[in-house]
């Protein structure tokens, strides 16, 4: 698919001011219940949501104890979504993920039966996923972008609405492995987990014992996630917000004419037609987290250092000169207009 191709077309009816407001009140329950999950941490929280807003994958990346995998947990119980979680270990096989045959006796007979892994959630936590080998990691590569999983020739459908949430330490800690470039891609953001201030340390060690968080309720059942989701599909993407989008993925190619030199010169492999369409998702669910009917520049620019930085392949000359993936990410923005003056008049508005 080519990039230009990203489509500024809408399915079904704009959105109208009492479905927006039906919409802000779900999501600020929800972001209200998760604060109580982990504290001091209100844009992390936005940034989740945003990406279970676009049915996206998502990739937590810090250095341990700073709530990666409590916040999956939490977000699993406020939904009410079937929630499995994989420990991924240097020994861990691909058939501990998405399950194996296993012989049986029935009637008389012996057979090969599948044995479904716990890849058949809703929801998929796997922590620390970059402590597993590269073979492993690709287990999931067929599940994250198709929702099945195919074993000795047989093909399986995943449970829907189906979220890989998973958590990886810094790639220069000892005994992780980089994921592969495929699945890289297939997450629709990467986010890096910070530390807390003083003061939220100073909260967290004076209202809970031994670090648990309160119990928390469900928020929102099915319906209301569906309703949400359908709510996301209909945010209004007009036609110059496409174009930027579809300008600003295809400057991360060192090869185009929109390239900028710190883009030919760091940049070994630019962003894919994929992440031109998580940016249009992730910028609907910005926009509808908002409060917004349609999506301005301001969630283009807010999402796309999540969506396009691990996204981006750089050249060894690139870390000697002190650039990394987000500050290239962050000179995109301020080189690429958002208004291009090949863009028909009546469509700059």
């Amino acid at each position: 698919m080519s990039i230009t191709n990203v489509s500024s077309t809408e399915t079904g009816q704009l959105l109208s001011p009492s479905e927006v407001s039906e919409a802000k009140t779900l999501l600020d329950q929800l972001l209200a219940e998760l604060s109580k999950a982990l504290l001091g941490q209100q844009e992390l929280l936005q940034l989740v949501t945003i990406a279970l807003l676009a049915r996206g994958h998502l990739l937590l990346e810090g250095l341990p104890g700073l709530g990666k995998t409590e916040l999956i947990k939490s977000l699993a119980t406020l939904l009410r979504l079937k929630f499995r979680r994989i420990q991924f270990t240097p020994d861990l096989l691909p058939g501990d993920i998405v399950g194996s045959p296993v012989l049986q006796e029935e009637g008389g007979q012996r057979k090969l039966v599948f044995h479904p892994g716990p890849v058949f959630a809703n929801l998929l936590l796997a922590d620390e996923i970059n402590r597993a080998s590269p073979k492993t990691q690709s287990a999931l590569l067929e599940a994250m972008q198709e929702r099945r999983v195919t074993v000795m020739g047989e093909t399986y459908p995943l449970p829907l609405p189906f979220f890989v949430l998973a958590t990886q330490n810094p790639i220069e800690l000892e005994g992780t492995y980089p994921l592969p470039e495929a699945q890289l891609d297939r997450f629709t953001m990467k986010i890096q987990v910070r530390g807390v201030s003083t003061e939220t340390l100073e909260q967290i060690i004076s209202t809970r014992r031994h670090g648990q968080p309160p119990e928390l309720k469900e928020i929102l059942s099915a319906e209301q996630l569906d309703r949400l989701f359908e709510l996301t599909d209909q945010v209004h993407l007009p036609a110059a917000v496409a174009n930027y989008i579809a300008r600003l993925v295809t400057a991360t190619q060192p090869g185009s004419d929109g390239a900028s030199e710190e883009v030919r010169r760091f940049v070994k492999f630019g962003a894919s037609p994929r992440a031109a369409i998580a940016l249009a998702g992730t910028a609907r669910a910005a926009a509808l987290l908002a409060g917004k009917p349609n999506v301005g520049f301001d969630e283009i620019r807010r999402v796309a250092p999540s969506v396009l930085g691990h996204r981006l392949i750089l050249d060894y000359a690139a870390r000697l000169e002190g650039w990394d993936t987000r500050r290239l990410v962050t000179r995109l923005l301020e080189t690429v207009p958002e208004i291009s003056r090949s863009l028909p008049q009546d469509l700059r508005n």
